[in-house]
């Protein structure tokens, strides 16, 4: 684990307005940002050394700063995890300025994407589909209930590293799942899909940065999942 200056400090702890952190798993490298004061977005640049092609995760705010952390490098995709309006003000700055970009969202919500960035949505996904960063694969895995169409990223790569890594929008945090605004369907519906298609699929060991604030692990929070069933959020 590496910040940008090559020191063993990753963290996933980063604040808006504050410096990147950066992290190398094999030919992949991790850049998380925090944009917006208010909303304190999490965006993940991910780069394949081997190809120099990159992936945004959520293009939520501050464009310009996005836009130069990409340089002149290829941004292959931009993917938006789901449809609320803070994970992707900046969408359509950054396509505009990448538009050799393809934009992929959860086939759910790409409607709700469009009708709110006026950008067309060109890759609609759902569970087992794919998205390259370079020579490697993040696996689409839908998780419905903060959104009908939010979706996680899955890194399972033993040759970028023994441990999957998993990018999970605002459906998972540590502490507890997304919001599902006080609808106990969708509640049941999020906490059925996390614990189904995260807990019991991956390791303890499987590190997850979500969509607000730090990361963590399915370790560090499986004891915790009947907690979270039985209080409802």
């Amino acid at each position: 684990m590496v910040t940008g200056d090559g020191t063993d400090a990753y963290t996933g702890d980063v604040t808006p307005g504050g410096a990147p952190q950066q992290r190398r798993l094999g030919c992949l490298t991790v850049t998380k940002v925090a944009v917006d004061p208010e909303m304190s977005n999490n965006c993940y640049l991910l780069h394949c050394t081997e190809t120099d092609e990159l992936v945004l995760v959520d293009a939520a705010a501050e464009a310009e700063r996005l836009i130069e952390l990409v340089g002149d490098r290829s941004l292959t995709s931009v993917v938006t995890t789901h449809q609320h309006w803070d994970h992707h003000r900046a969408l359509a700055e950054v396509v505009a300025a990448h538009p050799e970009a393809v934009v992929v969202v959860g086939a759910p919500d790409a409607d709700a994407v469009t009708e709110q960035t006026g950008v067309p949505v060109d890759r609609r996904v759902g569970d087992g589909d794919r998205v390259a960063v370079g020579t490697c694969d993040l696996h689409v895995i839908a998780i419905a209930g903060h959104t009908p169409g939010s979706i996680a990223l899955l890194l399972d790569d033993p040759e970028v590293d023994s441990s999957p890594h998993l990018f999970t929008g605002d459906s998972l945090f540590p502490g507890g799942v997304g919001n599902t605004f006080g609808d106990p369907d969708a509640f049941r519906q999020l906490i059925g899909d996390v614990s189904a298609k995260l807990f019991d699929r991956l390791p303890d060991s499987t590190w997850f940065y979500p969509g607000h604030g730090g990361d963590s692990t399915l370790g560090a929070e499986r004891p915790h999942l009947e907690e979270w069933r039985a209080r409802g959020w």
